[in-house]
């Protein structure tokens, strides 16, 4: 039987039962892990995550000039999740190139996410998979700036 992708209900739960149980004490998986730590980056996300019935089912919409909280936490856990297998290739040296920039893990995580943000709008956009030379060349180009 194959899997059923998770709901953005159940994604969205995830994200308030890791920071739940992070804040209580609780042992947390490894994936939990990783997201409490991205939400501990992100204290103005914490109260909508200690009430998640909020958070569950609300629309952000960009036209509004919203940011989806739960979609720039996931940004997070995919560019760790990068560095980790360096994918794309080349990835993890363009990060440490940023680190020495910036000397804040976050903001160079910040500035790889915006370059992940847009390559995903154009792959989604143009019907294709994302096209990870033309990311490269984005966080590169951060770099550089």
């Amino acid at each position: 039987m194959p899997l059923q992708p998770e709901s953005r209900t159940d994604m969205r739960r995830t994200f308030s039962d890791a920071w739940r149980k992070q804040q209580a004490g609780e042992p947390l998986s490894a994936l939990e892990t990783i997201v409490a730590d991205v939400i501990r980056l992100h204290p103005e996300y914490h109260g909508l995550l200690e009430n998640p019935d909020q958070a569950l089912d609300r629309d952000w919409l960009p036209e509004g000039g919203e940011t989806n909280p739960f979609l720039h936490m996931g940004l997070h856990i995919a560019i760790r999740e990068q560095l980790s297998i360096d994918r794309p290739a080349g990835v993890k040296a363009a990060y440490a190139a940023l680190l020495k920039k910036t000397g804040d893990p976050h903001a160079a995580e910040h500035a790889m996410l915006e370059c992940l943000a847009e390559t995903l709008w154009h792959a989604q956009r143009d019907n294709r998979l994302p096209d990870e030379q033309a990311y490269l060349i984005c966080i590169k180009s951060r770099i550089r700036d």
